[in-house]
């Protein structure tokens, strides 16, 4: 990729774990551009999910400014998302890659206790003995995830976005190289 598409507003995509906010936190800082995670917005105290139709006011709401990086695969506010987009970023890492980074990252927030949107926190046993853990999510998603996403990729379900896919976190890491240097030239008197 030698020239950047337009990434005012992006979208970051992929299987739980893969490092959908970490990327789309550092683009959104690169860009100066606000960061939506919609974890975030969809999941109250307790673990409680926002009902659909406050969910899609509450991405509509944050998506109508002008710039902005979005992370998340929630289907109930796609289309909300998408059609605003500039860039869809898809990281389609391989499902051994994922669960490995899904592991480190759910130690870690166990034994910190580290408090996540709506002063939510993983447990041991939820995170890692529930049927519905990010594992067994990650398990159950990560095939149908990258079809469906090759699918919409494959039939421009995004009229406006270029479509970007990573298959190796070497690439994003590039990728997110590109961006700092094209942004160090335009802060350049």
């Amino acid at each position: 990729m030698n020239a950047l598409p337009d990434l005012t507003r992006t979208v970051v995509v992929g299987t739980t774990g893969s490092g959908k906010t970490t990327l789309g936190q550092r683009l959104a800082a690169l860009l100066d551009a606000p960061f939506i995670e919609l974890d975030k917005l969809h999941w109250g105290p307790d673990w409680t999910p926002l009902a659909d139709e406050p969910f899609r006011e509450a991405v509509t709401q944050c998506v109508t400014a002008e710039a902005w990086v979005v992370d998340g695969n929630y289907g109930a506010v796609r289309d909300i998302i998408w059609q605003r987009a500039t860039a869809i970023i898809w990281l389609d890492y391989p499902l051994p890659l994922v669960l490995w980074r899904l592991f480190r990252r759910t130690l870690w927030r166990v034994f910190t206790r580290q408090r996540l949107f709506n002063d939510n926190r993983e447990s041991f046993f939820a995170s890692f003995f529930s049927r519905n853990s990010l594992f067994m999510w990650a398990l159950r998603k990560h095939h149908s995830r990258r079809q469906r996403y090759s699918q919409h990729f494959a039939d421009g379900d995004f009229a406006n976005a270029t479509p970007i896919v990573f298959h190796k976190p070497t690439h994003a890491e590039a990728f997110i190289e590109l961006v700092h240097q094209a942004h160090k030239k335009d802060q350049t008197p």
